[in-house]
C-alpha cells in the first residue's frame, strides 16, 4: 500500500514537471509570436505597402499609352544623335539605373548627377535630386532636351522626328484618341510616365507587411528592428521607403570627409539661390537599393555598408557597430524585388529601326 502511494506521488511529480515544463514551453511561444507582431505593427505604422501602380487622375494609363510609353522609353530616337534611349542611363534590366556614378549624355559628356531609378519613382512627391519636377509627366519631357543629356534641340524637332514613323502616328492616335493631334511633345512625355507609372517592384517586405510574419526570417526582422531603432525611419518611410521629402545631406556632420566626396554640388540651392537650401536633396527611396549603387547624388560611394555608416553619421551623428551595419543591411535587402523579365526588354517593334 506504501509503495503503491509512493509510486503515484512520484508519478504526479512527473506529470506535474512535464506539464509545467510545457506551459512554460507554450508561454515562451506565445510571448515569441507577441514579439513578432509587436514589430510588424509597429513596422506597418511606419511602413505602407506598394500599390500596383501609381496612378495620376491627371493621366489615365490605358493599355495604348502604355505600351507607347514603353516603346519611347526604349527609342534613342529621342536622343539627338540616336546614341541613347531612357533605358541608357536608366536601365530596366539592372534596377533602373546604370551602376555607374554618372551617366554619359547622347554626345558622351558625363552628367552632374547620379542617375536615380525609374522604378517606384511616380510614387516620389517629387523628381530630380533636387526636386524640381513636380511628377514623372514633368520630369519625362525636361532629360530630352537637356543638352548634356539627350540634346534634343527643340520639342518641334522630336514631334517631326516621330511624325516620320509610320508606326508612331498610329500609335498615339490610338493612345491620346480624344485629342485633334496626338503627337505632341506633352503627349510624349506623358506617355512616358504612364510607363513608368507601372514599374512597381513590390518585395516580400510587402508580403510582411501585408501580415505573413513568416515573410522575413529572423535576421531580417532583427535588421528591421535595428534599422527602426537607429531612427532611419525618419526620413526613411511609407511605400518607398524615401522619395517623399527634401532634407539637407549632411544634416549633423558633413558629408564629405565621409563619403571622399570632391563633387562641388550645392543641390536645391542651385535651383532657388537660397543659401539655406545648400546640400538639399530629395531622400533617396531604398527600394531595391541593394542594387541600385553607387549612392547619393554624386555617386561618391559604391559599397552598401559604407553608405549605411555615412548616413548615420551625416544624419544622426550615430557611429554604427560593424554588426548593426550587416543587420541593417540584411534587412535593406529585404526590398530587393524580382523585376518580370518582359519588363526589362525592349519591345520587338524597336529591332528592325
Amino acid at each position: 500500500m506504501k509503495k503503491t502511494i509512493t509510486l503515484a506521488i512520484v508519478a504526479g511529480l512527473i506529470y506535474a514537471c512535464g506539464g509545467n515544463q510545457s506551459s512554460k514551453t507554450s508561454e515562451s511561444a506565445k510571448s515569441d509570436t507577441v514579439q513578432t507582431d509587436e514589430l510588424l505593427t509597429q513596422a506597418q505604422g511606419v511602413f505602407k505597402t506598394l500599390p500596383a501602380k501609381a496612378e495620376n487622375s491627371e493621366n489615365e494609363m490605358s493599355d495604348a499609352k502604355i505600351e507607347l510609353g514603353k516603346l519611347l522609353y526604349f527609342d534613342t530616337r529621342l536622343s539627338k544623335t540616336g546614341h541613347n534611349s531612357c533605358n541608357s542611363c536608366h536601365n530596366l534590366g539592372t534596377f533602373g539605373v546604370d551602376n555607374k556614378s554618372f551617366s554619359e549624355g547622347d554626345a558622351g559628356k558625363l552628367g552632374g548627377r547620379n542617375s536615380p531609378s525609374t522604378f517606384n519613382a511616380a510614387l516620389h512627391s517629387s523628381q530630380f535630386w533636387d526636386g524640381r519636377a513636380k511628377d514623372v509627366e514633368e520630369q519625362a519631357g525636361m532629360p530630352v532636351m537637356n543638352p548634356v543629356e539627350m540634346a534634343i534641340p527643340n520639342e518641334d524637332f522630336l514631334v517631326k522626328r516621330l511624325a516620320g514613323v509610320s508606326m508612331y502616328q498610329e500609335k498615339f492616335k490610338a493612345a491620346f484618341p480624344s485629342d485633334a493631334k496626338a503627337l505632341t511633345y506633352k503627349n510624349i512625355a506623358k506617355a512616358i510616365a504612364a510607363f513608368e507609372r507601372t514599374l512597381i517592384t513590390p518585395s516580400k517586405f510587402d508580403t510582411y507587411l501585408g501580415g505573413d510574419i513568416t515573410a522575413l526570417n529572423d535576421s531580417e526582422k532583427e535588421g528591421l528592428k535595428t534599422f527602426m531603432n537607429a531612427g532611419c525611419t525618419a526620413c526613411h518611410n511609407g511605400a518607398t521607403i524615401g522619395g517623399t521629402q527634401l532634407m539637407k545631406f549632411g544634416l549633423i556632420n558633413d558629408y564629405h570627409p565621409l563619403t571622399k566626396s570632391t563633387n562641388k554640388d550645392n543641390g536645391l540651392m542651385d535651383q532657388t539661390k537660397k543659401e539655406a537650401d545648400k546640400d538639399i536633396f530629395k531622400v533617396a527611396s531604398l527600394r531595391n537599393v541593394e542594387k541600385t549603387h553607387p549612392y547619393f547624388h554624386d555617386g561618391s560611394v559604391a559599397d552598401l555598408k559604407v553608405a549605411i555608416k555615412v548616413m548615420a553619421k551625416a544624419q544622426l551623428n550615430k557611429d554604427l557597430t560593424d554588426q548593426e551595419v550587416s543587420s541593417i543591411e540584411t534587412f535593406l535587402k529585404t526590398l530587393t524585388s524580382d523585376i518580370p523579365e518582359e519588363t526589362k526588354k525592349a519591345p520587338a517593334e524597336l529591332a528592325s529601326k
